[in-house]
């Protein structure tokens, strides 16, 4: 700012020498010599001026370039979080997608397992976006990975995971979770729903609504959740999903809904997973546009017949 003043202030003295003195230069020596020296140092101060904003170009590209190297290799890290693949052998197959709006965010879905016959899937949205929402994902991945592993049932592993979110945040962050642990024996399916938007059903169960829990994750940090159980049959769908899916186009107040989800997934029932999936994400995007608004995840679960293998697909981003 001052270099541009001092460039001003010469400019227009200079323009002001050339004005009154128009009539002088070719008889005045010293009228010459300052039009001269104040066009001459413009000049120069022009010059200065040009090659400091060149300087903070580069230095603006540099950091530029460090942050998004920084951003990519967050993007790696938490990509890396997300399953490679899926068990196929107990009862499930799996099909799944998160899409981040914003290069990185705070959708998250897993898929665990343990002896018995015993595996267990979720899916969360952390509130806020960007990588202060991907900082808290990751912490959410590793509690609930440790409290499943130790053999917590659902309901108290939410709770447990609950406080320390609470803990972590102090009641400012939060995230809607839906948790649920799959028994192959009985085809049994034990669930907590934190807050999170209730997933769709097709099949036996269509129409049902999963509702039994309690309120998001983070928010109270005494809170004990209610545990629900629903028994699936072979071809039932449940498709989990973000509210980033639902609430596209919600800019253009004109949101995508579940009914329009669901609508979706009935056209195509007995279809391949993956496929289902490609048919929601280009519904999403055909209604909304390629600007994502949220982030936006899908987790599609099939039950099938114990021992039946099946292909398995997670894709951490689109």
């Amino acid at each position: 700012m001052r270099d541009r003043l001092y460039l001003l202030v010469f400019l227009v003295g200079a323009g002001l020498l050339l004005y009154v003195g128009r009539g002088y230069i070719a008889m005045s020596t010293y009228a010459t010599f300052g039009l001269t020296f104040a066009g001459t140092t413009a000049a120069a101060v022009l010059g200065l001026v040009l090659y400091r904003v060149q300087l903070e170009l580069r230095a603006s590209r540099h950091e530029l370039a460090r942050k998004e190297a920084e951003l990519n290799f967050a993007l790696e890290v938490q990509q890396a979080l997300f399953p490679k693949q899926f068990p196929a052998d107990g009862g499930l197959e799996f099909s799944a997608v998160c899409v981040p709006a914003r290069g990185i965010g705070g959708d998250y879905y897993d898929v665990l397992q343990r002896s018995g016959g015993r595996l267990a899937f979720v899916i969360a949205d952390i509130s806020g976006k960007g990588i202060s929402a991907a900082i808290l994902m990751s912490n959410v991945h590793a509690v609930l990975r440790t409290l499943y592993d130790a053999g917590h049932p659902a309901g108290e592993l939410c709770s447990q995971l609950n406080r320390q979110l609470h803990r972590v945040t102090d009641g400012t962050q939060f995230a809607t979770a839906f948790f649920a642990e799959w028994s192959v024996g009985d085809r049994s399916l034990t669930y907590v729903n934190a807050g999170h938007p209730a997933p769709i059903l097709l099949g036996s169960r269509s129409g049902e609504q999963l509702h039994a829990g309690g309120p998001p994750l983070g928010l109270f940090p005494g809170t004990d959740f209610e545990v629900g159980r629903i028994v699936l049959q072979p071809g039932d769908v449940m498709a989990l999903y973000s509210d980033g899916i639902t609430e596209a186009g919600e800019s253009s107040q004109r949101e995508f809904g579940a009914a329009r989800l669901e609508a979706v997934l009935e056209r195509h029932p007995g279809e391949p997973l993956d496929e289902i999936r490609q048919y929601v994400l280009e519904a999403v995007r055909d209604w909304s546009g390629e600007e994502l608004e949220d982030d936006m995840t899908l987790l599609l679960i099939r039950a099938v017949r114990a021992g039946v293998g099946s292909r398995q697909s997670a894709i951490g981003g689109a």
